[in-house]
């Protein structure tokens, strides 16, 4: 049996985007509304298994039924940035999934639907609608089904004829359009006959079944008052009826035959978008025995001692430890291996000890190592007891200078990108998941022979891209040292006392038990809180409070309908209360105590080539986001502590250093003043924007002027600033121009920057750190809206990153030249976390904030501020 899927896709995307929180990936390009769509297409295909399968689009603003009616859809608010630069990766995903799309210009993507699923019909095909649009529900047969996404893209009615009927009163599919034609419809600015609602509209129909009906048998119409509205309303009741018809004889230019499916579909182009985009969840459930190796056969003569190497004349060779997993701080330590040009070496690790003269040419700090991944090299190095110096050049850290928007998962993502194919994935060699194995020797031998051949090979290639984009000092003097810098924090840690999270779990337990009595007394019943559903009865049915959104399981309870709620009960707050207090205790109070190791202390690992930015990342466990804004968050700091009684814990944070960087980089002269002032710089920005004095500025206006300052740092959009602010898209827009009237060189940067981008491709930071950005001369306006808010903030959030990155290399020179025993245990984006001896923080404060404040010079002072105490609470 033919299976045809069509799905409306604007309906969709608007439907996934407001139903999932704004999500980003490293690129900065929100995914959200792709996402939705995704996992729509998965359980679609798993749950319906179609034959063919076709998503229609709107192909623009205005269609036939613009010509009849011109505010026909009038008033709709604008597409917020944040989903119109998704649309075309929804065209994307549909592409690689090998789905059909089609739009057809003056119509609607119902009128393709309406076309194709009457052509289907006629050829006994089921027919299955997805729609978040209920007009489509006129095309319901016994052969076609409407789902219709009532909230989300899970929540689903599914329109039969019979469902139709039970739902309006014995009407048929067809009557949906004269229903629309009698009480119009909102969504769609279809006018209706003023006053006539669904119910009155339903029991007319009952009884003269079309408007046409209707209007020809008026004096028998019951009621003085409706005759009237529907005398008034003739024209527009007839058009609204012929505006409310989807056109099944459309013009399109696609057949049921060009929307099968094919058999076998490929899944590469899949995993590279869920990949681009980060869709781990989606990667995972594509079976890796599914898709097929890509790499070349390389023939390799692979040696398996160094007979053929004399050390004492080698003077660069690449070098490459294999470990069994992607925690290299734990994870067994397999092979070593070394490529002197000619011969190909690959050892069991550990036999490494068995080579002296090795070792010795490892720890020379005269002889150069190439490396794939420096920070993993120092630290698996020292596992084994081995001080491996001057590693001059790492493949992976050049692969993300040259270009960050570059996906860098394993060895084989970046050398592809040079031309060396014979480099398998990682997961092709291991396999993942349950069926996660070690390779037999010949075959991982050989796999680690092809890596240490393609980092030689790449490397010239590379260093020449280095040298062009003038970036080989951003390698050699930044990236290089950080990345031996971040080994020994790593290793260090940070001393965390167990204990300490153990009496917070139970304090924190202790207000989850009256938390949780409060909501059973207001509920009156006791009931597992964590359960949506009961949660969701007590809610909506025991305590009759009014339903924000439904679900497919029943009543929806997500924060953001809980704070919609806020005021009308006490259950609410205790509610939102302990769904945070949950969380911190499952994720951070629990969740630490699992990654304590034996030393007592958490090893976070840094990325540092994760965000496009050039920001670092934290992971097992991210230590960058434990959350301050509440008082409990806050302390879970406590328990990070100095590992001797003696010693502190000392922060150095840069204040406002991004707005710092944006004042430089705009040359904005009263901004640059309000730094040079020492001012405060939202006050500052709220007297020039709302024009006042400095007395006359309230907390309301400083935390807007915060907002948009940072907001213009983030590339935000009116859509997002009003979100932030709790106002209108239309106030947020006033908003932004003031500011961007208030201050001239901000604007004037504002465009210079998209010129220049538009021009070379690229944006880059002080640092000549790059960001391509291919979209800024995109055709589409959803695609280069967001690469232009990209291209104006990268150079300010890139440039700050790089400022912290740079004192960090400096601090690590400099320390040598004193008897400071300061080490420095973490990075959280503007800060440093220290450890040194209580008697040294005078001095030490002093040596830091010159090292920090000169990092790099700047137009305006960079200011830091620095503190300490016996925990990195106390530090703060």
């Amino acid at each position: 049996m033919n299976k045809l899927i069509l799905i409306d896709g604007n309906s969709l995307s608007f439907r996934a985007f407001y139903a999932l929180p704004l999500l980003q990936n490293k690129a900065g390009i929100h995914t959200n509304a792709v996402y939705g769509f995704a996992m729509l297409l998965e359980k679609i295909i798993k749950e319906e298994q179609p034959t063919h399968f076709l998503v229609a689009f709107d192909a623009g603003k205005t269609t036939f039924r613009h010509d009849k009616y011109s505010e026909y859809k009038g008033g709709r608010q604008k597409t917020p940035p944040e989903l119109s630069e998704q649309f075309p990766y929804v065209r994307q995903l549909l592409d690689a999934y090998q789905i059909k799309r089609y739009e057809l210009e003056n119509y609607e993507a119902d009128d393709i639907i309406g076309t194709l699923s009457k052509e289907a019909d006629s050829a006994q095909f089921e027919t299955i609608i997805v729609t978040g649009d209920r007009d489509l529900t006129q095309l319901a047969t016994d052969d076609v089904t409407i789902y219709y996404t009532k909230k989300g893209v899970t929540d689903v009615d599914h329109y039969t004829p019979d469902f139709i009927a039970e739902k309006y009163d014995g009407l048929v599919p067809n009557q949906i359009i004269d229903m629309k034609g009698l009480m119009g419809d909102a969504s769609d600015n279809i006018p209706g006959v003023a006053g006539v609602g669904e119910k009155t509209a339903i029991k007319l129909l009952k009884q003269f079944s079309t408007v046409e009906n209707v209007y020809e048998h008026l004096d028998e119409v019951s009621g003085k008052k409706l005759k009237e509205k529907l005398e008034n309303s003739k024209d527009d009741a007839l058009m609204s009826k012929e505006l409310a018809t989807i056109n099944c004889e459309s013009p399109i230019k696609v057949s049921l035959e060009d929307t099968k499916l094919p058999e076998n579909p490929d899944t590469s182009a899949k995993i590279d978008l869920f990949k681009k985009l980060e869709f781990k969840q989606l990667l995972e459930q594509i079976d890796v025995d599914g898709t097929h190796s890509t790499a070349e056969e390389k023939e390799l003569n692979v040696e398996s001692d160094f007979t053929n190497i004399n050390f004492k004349s080698l003077t660069s060779a690449t070098v490459h430890f294999e470990l069994d997993g992607t925690n290299y701080l734990k994870d067994d330590i397999l092979k070593f291996a070394l490529f002197d040009g000619e011969h190909h070496i690959v050892i069991d690790a550990t036999t490494i000890h068995d080579y002296p003269e090795l070792i010795t040419w490892l720890e020379d700090d005269t002889t150069e190592k190439n490396v794939y991944d420096a920070k993993k090299t120092y630290i698996v190095a020292h596992r084994l007891g081995i001080a491996i110096k001057n590693i001059i050049f790492d493949v992976m850290l050049a692969s993300y200078i040259i270009d960050p928007s570059r996906a860098i998962d394993d060895v084989n993502s970046v050398v592809t990108n040079y031309g060396q194919h014979y480099v398998q994935q990682s997961v092709e060699v291991y396999g993942k998941g349950k069926k996660r194995h070690l390779p037999e020797d010949d075959v991982l031998n050989h796999y680690v022979a092809t890596v240490i051949e393609a980092i030689s090979q790449v490397k010239p290639i590379m260093q020449e891209q280095l040298i062009e984009y003038n970036q080989t000092d951003l390698l050699d003097n930044l990236e290089l040292p950080l990345a031996r810098i971040l080994s020994d924090m790593e290793e260090t840690g940070i001393y965390t006392v167990a204990s300490d999270l153990e009496e917070m779990e139970k304090e924190i337990q202790t207000k989850l038990d009256v938390l949780i009595d409060n909501i059973y007394q207001a509920a009156g019943e006791s009931f597992n809180i964590n359960s949506p559903k009961q949660l969701g009865v007590v809610l909506f049915e025991t305590l009759e409070l009014p339903v924000i959104k439904k679900t497919k399981t029943g009543y929806s309870t997500a924060v953001d309908v809980l704070e919609q709620l806020q005021g009308q009960h006490p259950i609410i707050e205790y509610i939102l209360e302990y769904r945070q207090l949950a969380k911190l205790q499952s994720t951070y109070v629990e969740g630490l105590q699992k990654v304590i190791s034996d030393d007592n202390r958490i090893h976070t690992r840094f990325n540092q080539t994760l965000a496009q930015t050039g920001r670092l990342s934290s992971i097992d466990p991210n230590l960058q986001n434990i959350p301050v804004r509440l008082e409990e968050g806050r302390k879970i700091r406590k328990a990070f502590k100095s590992s001797d009684d003696n010693n502190v814990i000392f922060s150095a944070d840069y204040s406002q250093i991004e707005l710092r960087v944006l004042a430089h980089i705009t040359q904005d002269e009263s901004m640059k003043q309000a730094f040079i002032n020492d001012d405060d710089i939202h006050t500052a920005t709220a007297m020039k924007v709302f024009d006042v004095e400095p007395d006359e500025v309230d907390g309301m206006m400083r935390r807007q002027a915060k907002a948009v300052n940072f907001g213009i740092v983030y590339g935000i959009s009116d859509y997002g600033l009003s979100q932030s602010l709790g106002i209108t898209r239309k106030q947020a827009k006033q908003f932004i121009d003031d500011y961007l009237d208030s201050f001239p060189g901000v604007k004037q940067y504002m465009e210079d920057i998209v010129k220049d981008c538009k021009a070379q491709g690229y944006v880059e930071t002080l640092l000549h750190r790059r960001r391509y950005i291919p979209d800024i001369t995109s055709r589409n306006f959803n695609l280069r809206g967001f690469a232009e808010r990209t291209a104006m903030n990268t150079p300010i959030q890139g440039s700050a990153a790089d400022i912290i990155k740079l004192a960090m290399v400096n601090f690590d020179k400099e320390i040598k030249h004193t008897d400071f025993h300061a080490k420095l245990l973490l990075q959280v984006h503007d800060e440093l976390i220290f450890e040194l001896p209580k008697d040294e923080v005078e001095a030490f404060s002093k040596f830091i904030e010159e090292i920090m404040d000169n990092a790099l010079e700047l137009d305006v002072p960079l200011k830091v501020e620095s503190s300490y105490g016996a925990t990195w609470y106390d530090a703060k």
